[in-house]
C-alpha cells in the first residue's frame, strides 16, 4: 500500500488490512455534503458505516488519508474495483449542506498536490476519463458506473474549478509549466492549529463593538482619536511660555497615555 507524505495518516481498521489490492489507475473527487475536517470524515468512515474513500479533505486544506491508495476504498461503486484489478483512489472533500459551495483555496491546493502525486506514483495519465473504466482523473458525476444510484455530486461550482482549475492545476504542475509553491517546514497539525488560531482571531475582533480610539463617550460627538488630535492642536497653541519642542512632545505623550487609560477604564466596565 502507499501513503501519500503530504496526508496525516489515520488508518481505518479492519479495512485496511482486510480489503483486496488494486492498481491505482483513476482519481476520484467527492464532496461529502457536509463541513467536515479530515479527522470527522475519518470518524465517520471508522463509526457509521462500512463505505469509506482514500482521502479526507477540510476546507482549511488539512488532508487526512484512511487507506493506502493501492487498496480498495468504496465510494465509488464499480470503479472501487474493476475484474482486472484495476481502481480508483478516491477523496471526499468538505461542503456545505447542499453541496453547492465551491472548493476553497486552500481544498485547490491541496487537490492539485495530491493529483500531481498520484500521476508521479501510480502513473495515473494526465487526462479526464472519457469512459467509466479508463485512466485519469474524474469527479463522482462524471459517469453513472461511479455511483450506484446516480449522483449530482459535486455540484456545478465544483465541477467548473475541477474543468477550469483544479486539473489543469494538476497538468501545469505535473509537466512543470507553473512553480509549486514553495513548501513550509509545517506538518498538517501545525497548520491547521495556525489556520484555527488565524480563524478564531478573526472571530474576536468581529466581537468588539467597542474598539478603543473609536469609542465615542456620552455628550461629545467626537471619537478618542480625534479628542487626542485635538488635545495636541490646542497644546500646541496655549503652551509656549519658555517651553522647549522636546517638553511640549513629552507633555502631549503624557496627556494621550492619560486617556489611554481613561478609555481602558471605560471599556472595562
Amino acid at each position: 500500500m502507499a501513503w501519500y507524505p503530504g496526508a496525516t495518516k489515520m488508518e481505518l481498521q479492519p479495512e485496511s488490512d482486510q480489503q483486496p489490492a488494486i492498481k491505482p489507475t483513476q482519481f476520484i473527487v467527492h464532496s461529502i455534503i457536509a463541513p467536515w475536517t479530515a479527522k470527522r470524515t475519518y470518524e465517520y468512515w471508522r463509526d457509521s458505516t462500512n463505505l469509506e474513500s482514500h482521502f479526507g479533505l477540510g476546507y482549511e486544506g488539512d488532508l487526512g488519508q484512511f487507506i493506502g491508495t493501492e487498496t480498495r476504498a468504496d465510494a465509488n461503486y464499480l470503479a472501487n474495483r474493476r475484474p482486472d484489478g484495476t481502481g480508483a483512489v478516491s477523496i471526499e472533500t468538505a461542503s456545505n449542506t447542499s453541496g453547492t459551495d465551491p472548493w476553497t483555496a486552500a481544498q485547490v491546493e491541496e487537490l492539485i498536490r495530491l493529483g500531481v502525486w498520484l500521476h508521479q506514483r501510480h502513473d495515473i495519465p494526465l487526462r479526464i476519463c472519457p469512459e467509466w473504466d479508463a485512466p485519469g482523473f474524474g469527479y463522482h458525476r462524471l459517469h453513472p458506473e461511479w455511483a450506484k444510484d446516480g449522483t449530482s455530486c459535486p455540484g456545478d461550482a465544483r465541477v467548473r474549478q475541477f474543468r477550469e482549475v483544479v486539473f489543469p492545476g494538476i497538468v501545469a504542475r505535473a509537466t512543470g509549466k507553473t512553480p509549486t509553491p514553495e513548501e513550509d517546514d509545517m506538518t498538517p497539525e501545525e497548520r491547521k492549529l495556525l489556520t484555527d488560531t488565524a480563524a478564531a482571531v478573526k472571530r474576536i475582533e468581529a466581537g468588539l463593538t467597542r474598539k478603543p480610539w473609536t469609542y465615542i463617550g456620552p455628550g461629545d460627538p467626537r471619537d478618542m482619536h480625534q479628542v487626542v488630535k485635538d488635545i495636541d492642536a490646542t497644546v500646541r497653541l496655549t503652551v509656549t511660555g519658555g517651553m522647549t519642542p522636546e517638553q511640549i512632545n513629552a507633555l502631549v505623550k503624557d496627556i494621550a497615555a492619560r486617556v489611554a487609560t481613561d478609555i481602558s477604564a471605560r471599556l472595562a466596565n
